[in-house]
């Protein structure tokens, strides 16, 4: 039995999967939230970080925090290029909200390069993080950027990234690389049925949200 941790840190999120000895933190928030995840981080046995995708606000903390408990991180290989820049796969966003979030971010997004961590590995639909003491398999959830990732926990939780958000009420992710296979990502999330979905920005909720036509 698997217990998921979320960590707040302002408008976004990252979590904490455990089963009561390991853990495996999703994302790890921006560099403002450093020392709040690390300290929730050191109650546990922390053997992986999962990044669903290469953005600052999951993914600027990975290098530090995987450097300190000297354990890798895995991202799925068609996001690796964002480390050497955000450009190298602009993002859009569709509707009142997604022009709020876009406005906000896309400096930002422009100006901070993500530390790219020495011991990165790569994942991909289907495998498996038992090795790592969860009962966890990776489902691909391309769209918002290339490698988009998500984590599914026994079944039970899915922890979506940026597929979908929960700004104001759970609906397709406002930002994206490609609006096509985000759409297909949607689909395929909401295929799975009965499962918690946990979001990178917002509350968790049960598998029902807006869909984008």
């Amino acid at each position: 039995m698997h217990t998921i941790h979320r960590i707040k840190c302002g408008t976004d999120n990252c979590y904490i999967v455990e089963n009561g000895r390991d853990a495996i933190l999703v994302d790890t928030t921006s560099a403002p939230g450093y020392e709040m995840v690390l300290e929730e981080c050191g109650k546990y046995n922390l053997r992986l970080i999962v990044l669903t995708h290469v953005h600052f606000d999951h993914a600027e903390n990975a290098a530090k925090i995987a450097n300190r408990f000297g354990i890798p991180v895995a991202i799925h290989k068609a996001d690796l290029e964002l480390f050497e820049s955000f450009d190298k796969q602009p993002i859009k966003s569709y509707g009142l909200v997604g022009r709020i979030v876009l406005g906000m971010s896309l400096k930002v997004l422009k100006e901070t390069k993500v530390e790219k961590p020495s011991n990165l590995i790569y994942v991909s639909e289907g495998d498996s993080l038992s090795e790592y003491g969860i009962d966890a398999k990776i489902i691909e959830l391309p769209g918002h950027t290339h490698g988009s990732i998500g984590v599914d926990v026994e079944k039970k939780d899915l922890l979506v990234g940026d597929a979908l958000d929960n700004w104001i009420s759970p609906a397709t992710g406002h930002l994206y690389t490609d609006l096509d296979e985000l759409k297909k990502s949607v689909e395929k999330i909401k295929s799975l049925g009965d499962r918690t979905l946990h979001y990178g920005h917002g509350k968790a909720t049960k598998n029902r949200f807006k869909i984008l036509k």
